[in-house]
């Protein structure tokens, strides 16, 4: 089976792009590992006050 051509020439990424990219990457991940976690917490304290009678 043969892979089409791409329509566009695909380009090879710098060193400096390269390290550029993945820093961004882990950047990205860790926000929304973050995010993950206070939206989790703050849901516990929620549900936590409803079942004191809050």
């Amino acid at each position: 089976m043969n892979t089409p051509a791409p329509d566009h020439p695909v380009q090879m990424l710098t060193p400096e792009q390269s390290r550029a990219r993945r820093a961004r990457n882990i950047a990205l991940s860790l926000t929304i590992a973050f995010l993950a976690v206070v939206f989790y917490g703050v849901t516990i304290v929620k549900l936590g006050q409803r079942m004191g009678g809050m």
